[in-house]
């Protein structure tokens, strides 16, 4: 479920984890990352600072929570798209444009799940919950491959390709109209669809 955005009212939250979230949202879409604190966040939820150390250590702590639930909005996504089709490079291509549709539509919880710099180390729920995208896709490049380490390989520079449109398209790199959401969500499918052909047994 998409993790909603609506400004906390700065009275008192019957649920703060909650209204921490949805400011420490709303910062990074104003600043990226990077550029808010804790303090921050408690001040635009309407809470004192001290507020958030019942739910939140620190702010990396409350960014993970967040990245925890971009994942989770990913895979409802990816698998959703998976589902509308049967042959396994419409399935790579969907799942592609899928990427940049959730970097376009929830541009702060992609920010936070892939370039906060959280370090999967300290946090292996990050780690692990990445693993889970990875078991969801790649049995569909290895229908494509014939063979499950080159079928990583093949969802590895898929998801490569994806990512960098997602990026380009979020920093206005793409020259014309190539930096419309439309372009890049075609592009992204059809790059997928080039390197399951390239990487196809059949």
């Amino acid at each position: 479920m998409a993790v909603k955005r609506a400004r906390p009212s700065g009275v008192h939250h019957g649920d703060l984890r909650n209204a921490l979230e949805q400011a420490a949202l709303a910062l990074v879409d104003e600043k990226g990352p990077y550029g808010f604190t804790l303090a921050e966040a408690c001040r635009r939820a309407g809470v004192s600072v001290s507020a958030p150390y019942k739910h939140f250590a620190d702010r990396d702590a409350l960014l993970v929570s967040l990245a925890l639930k971009g994942y989770e909005e990913q895979r409802r996504r990816y698998r959703a798209a998976l589902a509308d089709h049967a042959d396994p490079a419409d399935q790579l291509a969907a799942f592609a444009a899928a990427y940049v549709r959730f970097a376009v539509e929830e541009k702060a919880l992609f920010a936070i799940t892939f370039l906060a710099g959280l370090n999967k180390e300290h946090h292996p729920a990050l780690a692990a919950a990445g693993a889970v995208l990875h078991d969801d896709l790649t049995p569909v490049t290895s229908r494509i491959t014939g063979d499950l380490e080159e079928g990583l390989d093949l969802l590895v520079q898929v998801a490569a390709a994806a990512h960098g449109l997602a990026l380009f398209h979020q920093e206005q790199l793409l020259p014309g109209t190539r930096n419309s959401r439309a372009w890049v969500e075609e592009q992204a499918a059809r790059t997928a669809r080039a390197l399951a052909a390239r990487c196809s047994v059949q």
